[in-house]
């Protein structure tokens, strides 16, 4: 074999990978951390003012696991105006889910957790209470 036919044969298989490389890179999901990371992005001060709030506080909210397929936020809940519990998946956007958060006399509310798959959630606590808006987030591992 000559100079010639392996330069043309390095050429060859350079495209044929490139080829590959292509292929592989379309086919992988690309999620953003959010449908609506724009919109959300813009409401960043709205977050900072909201966990103020928080630290305003002398009762903050409490956010356990109980027995690993539920949730239990312990709180002053009879002054919610309304409010939503978020579970953010850093690894997967569809793994995403939201619970709304109701006004009781009680001081807890669980949430049920089975269809969550295990791994790290962020769990994102919003609500309005007073004409203030709230903002709470905390980490866990189910």
């Amino acid at each position: 074999m000559n100079w010639g036919k392996s330069i043309v044969l390095a050429f060859v298989l350079f495209a044929v990978f490139i080829g590959v490389l292509v292929a592989v890179c379309v086919r992988e999901d690309i999620s953003l951390v959010s449908r609506n990371y724009y919109n959300e992005e813009l409401d960043y001060q709205t977050k900072m003012n909201g966990a103020h709030n928080v630290d305003q506080l002398s009762q903050k909210p409490e956010i356990s696991l109980t027995d690993g397929q539920s949730l239990r936020v312990t709180f002053d809940f009879h002054e919610f105006e309304n409010g939503k519990l978020v579970f953010y998946s850093p690894a997967d956007i569809s793994e995403d889910k939201t619970f709304e958060i109701e006004a009781t006399s009680s001081s807890f509310q669980t949430f049920a957790l089975g269809t969550l798959k295990k791994g790290n959630y962020k769990v994102k606590m919003i609500w309005t209470a007073n004409g203030k808006d709230f903002y709470f987030e905390k980490s866990i591992y189910i």
